[in-house]
C-alpha cells in the first residue's frame, strides 16, 4: 500500500517543480471539465492556453497580457510579504477597490483642469486610500487580537457596496445620461494612465509592479526587515527571542499589502478600466492569492505566476466569445489551479513509500 513518509528536509527542487506540475494537473481537470460541458477539451485548453500567445489574433492578445497581470502582480507582491510572516491579508479586493475609489476621486475634483501633478496625486490618493483600508485590520489584530482574515474579507464586501454607492451617487456623470458610473478618465488626459509604449500594453501599472518585484526582492534577501518577515514565518518563537516586534511587523505588512493592492486599483480605473462603476473589480484581489503561492511567495516568481493567471483571464475571454463556455467553468480552472498547488505541495514535505500490508 501506499504511505506518505515525512522527508528529514522540504525538498528544494520539489518545490520548483510542484507549481509546474499543478498547472498539467489543472489543464488536464479542467479538460474532463470542459468534456463534461459538452465541448471539445483539446480546442478548449488550446484556445485558453495557446490561442493567446500564438494564434491567429496573438498580436492582440499579448499586450493583454501586462494589462491584466500588471494589477495580478503588484497585489500578489505586496500580499506575498504578508503570507509569509504568516500575516494573512485576505481582504487585498476591497483594498483595491478603496484605492480605485481615492484615485478616480482626485481626478474628478480636479476636471476638468488640465495640470500635470493631478496623476502623481492620484497615485498617493490610491495607495493611501489601499494603506487605510488594511490598516482597519491590522490595528484590530493588535489592539484586540481579531482574527485578520476574517475582519480584512468582510470589508471586502463593504468596499463593495462603497464602491456602488459611488457609481450611483456621489461619482455619478452627470452627463452620463442617468447611467450609473463615473466620468471616463480616458477621456481626461491628465488623469489617464495611457500606455507608456504604443501597442505594448505597459502602462504605469506595469512598470510599478516591476518595480515593486525589485524592491520586494531586495527587501526580502538583502534588509534586516526582510530577514525579520522570513524568520517570522520559519520560526515564531525564534523571532520573538530575536527581538522581533510582532505587532510592528502586522502593521508593516498589512500596510504594504494594502498599498501595493490600492495603487493597482488606482492605476486600472485611471487605464484599462477609465471609470467607477458597479461591476469595476472583477477579483483581481482574489485571484492574487492564487498569484502568490503559485510563485512560492518569490518576487521572480510571482512574476510568471501572475502572466499565467493573466493568460487564464484572456484564454478564458475567447473561449466564452467561440466555444460558449460559462464563466463559472474559468474562474473553475482558476480555483482548480490553487486547490492543486496545494494538493502537490504535500510532496514537497513527504514522500511517497510503497509498504506491504500487515497480515493479521
Amino acid at each position: 500500500m501506499l504511505t506518505l513518509e515525512k522527508r528529514p528536509q522540504p525538498s528544494k527542487a520539489l518545490s520548483y517543480i510542484t507549481p509546474v506540475l499543478a498547472v498539467i494537473v489543472t489543464m488536464i481537470a479542467g479538460g474532463l471539465l470542459f468534456a463534461a460541458l459538452g465541448k471539445d477539451p483539446i480546442v478548449a485548453i488550446r484556445t485558453i492556453f495557446w490561442e493567446p500567445l500564438f494564434g491567429e489574433f496573438a498580436s492582440y492578445y499579448r499586450p493583454q497580457l501586462l494589462v491584466k497581470g500588471g494589477p495580478l502582480i503588484l497585489i500578489a507582491l505586496g500580499l506575498s510579504l504578508g503570507f509569509r510572516a504568516g500575516i494573512w491579508n485576505i481582504g487585498a479586493e476591497g483594498q483595491y477597490i478603496i484605492g480605485a475609489i481615492c484615485g478616480a476621486g482626485v481626478a474628478l475634483a480636479f476636471y476638468p483642469l488640465e495640470a500635470w501633478y493631478i496623476f502623481p496625486l492620484m497615485v498617493i490618493a490610491g495607495a493611501l486610500g489601499g494603506w487605510a483600508w488594511a490598516m482597519i485590520p491590522a490595528l484590530l489584530k493588535v489592539k484586540f487580537g481579531t482574527n485578520e482574515i476574517l475582519v480584512s474579507l468582510m470589508l471586502v464586501y463593504v468596499a463593495e457596496q462603497l464602491l456602488a454607492s459611488m457609481a450611483l451617487g456621489v461619482m455619478k456623470n452627470p452627463q452620463g445620461y442617468g447611467f450609473p458610473g463615473s466620468r471616463n478618465l480616458q477621456q481626461y488626459p491628465s488623469a489617464f494612465n495611457n500606455e507608456l509604449i504604443a501597442g505594448t500594453g505597459m502602462h504605469w501599472g506595469v512598470a510599478a509592479a516591476f518595480i515593486a518585484a525589485i524592491f520586494s526582492y531586495v527587501l526580502l534577501n538583502r534588509h534586516i526587515l526582510g530577514f525579520q518577515i522570513r524568520l517570522t514565518g520559519e520560526a515564531p518563537r525564534a523571532a520573538r527571542f530575536s527581538g522581533v516586534k510582532p505587532a510592528r511587523l502586522v502593521l508593516i505588512c498589512m500596510g504594504s499589502a494594502g498599498a501595493l493592492a490600492g495603487l493597482a486599483g488606482m492605476f486600472e480605473v485611471a487605464g484599462p478600466s477609465g471609470q467607477i462603476s458597479i461591476n469595476f473589480n472583477v477579483g483581481y484581489g482574489f485571484t492574487a492569492i492564487i498569484v502568490a503561492f503559485l510563485g512560492r511567495l518569490h518576487p521572480v516568481g510571482i512574476i510568471f505566476a501572475g502572466l499565467l493567471m493573466a493568460l487564464t483571464y484572456i484564454g478564458g475571454d475567447a473561449a466564452q466569445s467561440r466555444l460558449q463556455l460559462p464563466a463559472a467553468a474559468i474562474q473553475m480552472v482558476q480555483g482548480m489551479l490553487l486547490f492543486f498547488l496545494l494538493a502537490v505541495d504535500v510532496l514537497t514535505n513527504y514522500r511517497i513509500k510503497l509498504t506491504k500490508r500487515e497480515v493479521a
